[in-house]
């Protein structure tokens, strides 16, 4: 009988989770924060499930021990994603550098849409990893995600406001600053998306299957003509493909 994990997603701003089982993840929670915020919906989970244990990937080297103790307290063991789990051959220099998340993208992403793909992760900051169709990890791109450009005009500027994300439709023109600075961060990181696929394009001339993951991707991809499949459940997904085979 397939085990059941709770996966564990821990970014920057937010932390997620859900019961994962052979081909799927079900029972979902977001959490805008970290421990403190996820860690009783987490728990609520594994009082409900009783899963072989945590399958955890982060981005947040401080809250890593805090997870430890808690799976730790409910009796479970906790695997995290590493480079020497990682179920893809890896062509890159210095693969303990690679961020976790990353890994569980590719992973979960060749595992679900097949190969060659560019999965693409819309969170505090855009990321991007391609496996080409030799089913090889062969690197990525770190971009600045939209709420490091909001944050960053807001704080670097006297004048301008604080952005809100809206409905992801850029006006014809500025026409107040709030509308400029919409115009310019919508389709500015509409663009930016465009020019990366089809540099990575160009670059390993692979027509790749275009996925998307992560909180702003529906924003980001709303009217833009690309064939993305959005897949919000992939990082913990690839999370709990690639702890499974510890457990």
């Amino acid at each position: 009988m397939a085990r059941r994990l709770i996966a564990v997603d821990v970014g920057n701003t937010s932390t997620a989770a859900g019961l994962w089982t052979p081909g799927r993840v079900s029972h979902t929670v977001h959490c805008d924060g970290g421990f403190a915020e996820a860690s009783g919906a987490v728990r609520a989970l594994a009082e409900r499930f009783a899963p072989a244990g945590l399958a955890y990937v982060s981005v947040v080297p401080k809250e890593d021990r805090k997870w430890r103790a808690f799976a730790d307290s409910l009796g479970l063991r906790l695997v995290r994603v590493s480079p020497g789990l990682f179920p893809l051959e890896l062509d890159y220099p210095k693969p303990e550098t690679i961020g976790a998340d990353r890994l569980a993208d590719a992973a979960g992403a060749v595992e679900r849409h097949g190969a060659p793909v560019l999965v693409m992760d819309f969170g505090t900051a855009l990321t991007a990893a391609v496996v080409t169709r030799d089913r090889v990890w062969r690197g990525g791109v770190i971009a600045p995600g939209f709420p490091l450009m909001r944050d960053y005009l807001f704080e670097r500027t006297a004048k301008l406001p604080r952005m809100e994300l809206g409905t992801g439709r850029a006006p014809k023109i500025g026409r107040s600053t709030e509308e400029a600075m919409r115009f310019g961060a919508i389709v500015g990181y509409r663009g930016m998306v465009r020019e990366i696929v089809a540099e990575l394009k160009r670059n390993f001339k692979e027509d790749f299957r275009l996925v998307a993951t992560g909180g702003f991707a529906k924003w980001a991809l709303k009217d833009l003509d690309m064939p993305f499949t959005i897949d919000p459940t992939l990082t913990l997904y690839g999370t709990g493909l690639i702890c499974a085979k510890e457990f």
